[in-house]
């Protein structure tokens, strides 16, 4: 497997650069994809790796750049000719950085487009689709459940819409389009749910955030590194019974020192609230597994 040829979209975005790097230290041969409504500082990031590799032969003979638009069909095919898979992840257009309530709609057509793509691709034998845990955790009876949160849980696009968590709402509608198409067009596709990617891009306005009070008091507040969520994507390619969804995080925020070094990281100048010493040491109750991906993981060699 570690010969093919695989497609990253978009490659100019912080997972997709993650991804193509690791890819080809596997020795994948990589269609990189610089959507082009992308993130103009992820794509100077990605040539100056590029341009490094010009010094890399290993680099330049594994990946080939394609420009694409995920709502130009045509160069999606174009992209995907030749590739045996796709890990896909959406980039807000650089003009609509913010999420939004029109940005269900955004994403939902993008989404359309590349899976639509894929089933008519005959080389496609798995589509690695990007998603958040954000798509999981918003329902009404979160409070009340009696099991934990893990794949079989979707986020209720209504509550998403009331309390306007577009982020969720998006993520939700676009995964359900993607596996919908995927179950009607007979591609094999498996989604990774991911948490609050831990990247030196990360700012107080990542829409993930919006509601982070309640997914901490409902013990769901999950974070990934950049690498676990790229190692991750890695094995669920290369594991042939690998299927469905795989909630992803390696680190859970229930605690308030936790809560407080995030808040730091993200707001330098945060005052420590006034606190008792008895809710200082409080520990919320995890609420959401990631059982699934961790078995897998287990026989994943780096």
């Amino acid at each position: 497997m570690a010969q093919a040829t695989v497609c990253v979209m978009d490659a100019s975005g912080e997972l997709g650069l993650g991804l193509v790097l690791g890819l080809i230290q596997r020795g994948y041969t990589v269609h990189a994809v610089l959507q082009n409504h992308g993130n103009h500082v992820n794509k100077l990031k990605f040539d100056e790796i590029m341009n490094e590799g010009n010094n890399n032969k290993n680099i330049i003979n594994k990946v080939k750049i394609f420009q694409s638009d995920p709502f130009d069909y045509q160069s999606i095919i174009d992209a995907l000719r030749g590739c045996s898979a796709l890990f896909y992840s959406f980039e807000p257009p650089q003009d609509q950085p913010d999420y939004d309530e029109f940005m269900a709609d955004v994403e939902v057509r993008a989404a359309h487009n590349v899976l639509e793509a894929c089933g008519q691709t005959d080389t496609i034998e798995k589509v690695i689709f990007s998603s958040s845990i954000t798509a999981v955790v918003w329902r009404n009876d979160r409070t009340s459940m009696l099991s934990d949160f893990d794949e079989r849980h979707w986020s209720d696009v209504n509550l998403c819409r009331n309390f306007k968590l577009w982020h969720g709402l998006s993520k939700t509608l676009a995964e359900k389009t993607a596996w919908a198409l995927a179950m009607d067009r007979g591609v094999n596709m498996v989604s990774i749910n991911a948490g609050l990617l831990m990247g030196p891009q990360l700012t107080i306005n990542n829409p993930y955030l919006k509601g982070a009070a309640e997914m901490y008091e409902d013990g769901v507040f999950v974070t990934v590194d950049l690498d676990y969520l790229v190692d991750a994507h890695i094995a669920v390619l290369e594991d042939v019974s690998s299927y469905g969804r795989y909630l992803c995080f390696n680190h859970i925020i229930n605690q308030t020192e936790d809560a407080l070094q995030l808040a730091r990281k993200l707001a330098p100048s945060t005052p420590s609230p006034p606190q008792s010493h008895e809710q200082d040491k409080r520990i919320i109750q995890e609420k959401i597994s990631n059982k699934k991906l961790n078995k897998m993981m287990v026989d994943f060699e780096k």
